[in-house]
């Protein structure tokens, strides 16, 4: 899985895609945030330090061996660089306050800003610390997608109506937003990153006629410019209306996609051909969060049951599991994966 490049030793990622289809005992949920438990620290204080990042990151890769690294999934971090108002709260992911784009003129002057600069550097700083730490799998930071970028920048709801009302200032924000998220992109493959989780649940919220000219085509514009046998971008989308959009999501090209649980998760393998990987969907809160040990395994159990005779698909979480989820049903989880024959 390792080869030699410019001098310097690279991970095959279309063979870590290939092996991981054939590897059914494997996982990778979206998950760092619980990991505050061990750590004793704060949500808070996890979002805005380095060094804790690379400990937690530490933490999940030591304790539950995923099939791959995953950073944080804080989709405020982005927006927070471009100048929008951040709530931070003790034990909860960060979220956006308000809005900065309320016309033309505001989406005209909007600058793209540094991504060597604030939190994003924090979580540029984390992937190549752990990198140096010299971990022998995969390792994905998380990274907004461009819709839901947007929508955090002028307000969900307005991203939304401009799709219909005023569609040229949103293209507006959406070439400028997308700029930006491939020089973040390209910043954690310096470091040396095997690629991002790309995260566009906003996009799940529209409807198939809009989601590609508003998300998709942005999203493949990205996903062009940064892969390669080196890097690879994860598709993840949480949305309701992903099975209605799936030639769409496909013409993006993602070798993985990572569905919500709001989705039946055998529908979407039956309709994505199997050289692509399908991950999902056990529920992050009902199941991680809130259920006990005994529930999730049986859900566990169950998805898996529903879904062996789809040699692409991986289990997975639906999303983000939240901070409090019980590291003794995450335990369960792996467990019964790496169980599972």
């Amino acid at each position: 899985m390792i080869k030699e490049k410019d001098g310097e030793e690279k991970m095959d990622m279309k063979k870590w895609v290939d092996d991981l289809k054939n590897n059914h005992c494997q996982t990778m949920p979206i998950l760092t945030f619980p990991a505050v438990q061990a750590l004793h620290i704060s949500v808070e204080e996890l979002v805005k330090d380095t060094k804790l990042q690379v400990k937690a990151m530490q933490y999940i890769n030591e304790t539950f061996d995923p099939a791959a690294i995953l950073g944080l999934m804080d989709l405020s971090v982005e927006a927070e660089r471009f100048g929008s108002t951040i709530r931070y709260v003790k034990d909860s992911v960060p979220s956006v306050v308000g809005k900065i784009i309320n016309d033309e003129d505001d989406a005209q002057n909007l600058e793209i800003p540094d991504v060597y600069q604030g939190r994003t550097k924090v979580f540029i700083d984390a992937i190549e610390n752990i990198m140096k730490s010299g971990v022998n799998k995969p390792v994905f930071p998380g990274v907004i997608g461009p819709f839901s970028l947007a929508g955090r920048l002028m307000d969900v709801s307005e991203a939304i109506i401009c799709c219909y009302d005023d569609p040229d200032l949103l293209h507006i924000v959406l070439q400028k937003v997308t700029q930006f998220i491939m020089n973040y992109i390209f910043a954690f493959k310096k470091v040396g990153a095997s690629g991002v989780v790309l995260a566009e649940p906003l996009a799940g919220l529209l409807s198939p006629i809009l989601v590609k000219e508003f998300s998709c085509d942005y999203v493949k514009k990205i996903i062009d410019a940064v892969s390669d046998d080196e890097f690879i971008v994860i598709y993840h989308n949480c949305g309701d209306n992903t099975l209605k959009m799936v030639n769409d999501l496909l013409e993006m090209k993602a070798p993985i996609y990572h569905f919500g649980n709001s989705i039946d998760i055998v529908e979407m393998l039956k309709q994505v051909p199997d050289d692509v990987i399908v991950m999902g969907n056990i529920d992050p809160v009902k199941e991680f969060k809130d259920g006990t040990v005994a529930s999730i395994t049986q859900a566990t159990t169950e998805l898996l049951e529903r879904c062996k005779g789809y040699s692409h698909f991986v289990i997975s979480s639906g999303c983000d599991i939240p901070a409090k989820a019980p590291l003794d049903n995450i335990k369960a989880y792996f467990e019964t994966v790496k169980k599972f024959k």
